[in-house]
C-alpha cells in the first residue's frame, strides 16, 4: 500500500529539506537559462530558517520527506507574493504544486488578509505557465529578476482561490 501526499505547513525542522529540494527542483530552469545564479540556487540555508519563520510556508510530505513546497507573503499593496513551488521531479504531474498553491492561497487570503495573489516565472518556463494559467492566474506584465532574466507576472484576485480548490 502507498503512502498519501500530505499538504501542512512547514516548521522549523522543514528547512534543511525545504532547502535541499529547493536546489534540486530549480536546477533544470537554471539549465533552460543557462544561468546557475537565479536565486533559488543562491539562497542560503539561513535565508530559507528565516522564511519559514516569517512567512507563509507550506510543505508537500510523501512520509517524513518534503517532496514539495510554496512560499507567500502579503506585500504593502495588498498582494500575496507566492514563489518557489517547486516539487520533487519524481512526483511532478500529480497536482502536487497546484494542491501547494491553493494551501498558500487559501492561508494568505483567510489568515493574512490578501487581497490578490501575484507570482512570477521565467519567459521560458512553459510548464510553469501552463499550470499558473491552469489554476487561474492571468499575465499582468513583464519585470526582469535580480539575475538578468525576463519574468513574467501573473495575478488573479484573491477571491478566486476557492473556485480553484
Amino acid at each position: 500500500m502507498g503512502m498519501s501526499v500530505t499538504i501542512s505547513a512547514a516548521t522549523a525542522q522543514d528547512a534543511e529539506q525545504i532547502f535541499r529540494l529547493q536546489y534540486l527542483c530549480f536546477q533544470p530552469e537554471a539549465a533552460l537559462y543557462g544561468n546557475y545564479r537565479i536565486d533559488p540556487l543562491v539562497q542560503t540555508l539561513d535565508s530559507v530558517r528565516e522564511e519559514v519563520a516569517r512567512d507563509c510556508v507550506f510543505v508537500a510530505r510523501l512520509g517524513e520527506e518534503v517532496v514539495g513546497s510554496v512560499r507567500g507573503s502579503v506585500t504593502e499593496d495588498g498582494a500575496a507574493a507566492i514563489g518557489k513551488l517547486c516539487v520533487h521531479p519524481r512526483l511532478q504531474g500529480h497536482g502536487i504544486g497546484a494542491r501547494l498553491l491553493r494551501a498558500a492561497e487559501s492561508a494568505l487570503a483567510d489568515q493574512h488578509g490578501a487581497k490578490r495573489f501575484r507570482l512570477h516565472t521565467g519567459h521560458r518556463s512553459e510548464g510553469h505557465l501552463r499550470l499558473y494559467r491552469k489554476v487561474g492566474y492571468e499575465t499582468v506584465g513583464t519585470s526582469q529578476g535580480a539575475d538578468g532574466i525576463p519574468m513574467i507576472v501573473l495575478e488573479k484576485p484573491a477571491s478566486t482561490y476557492a473556485a480553484t480548490a
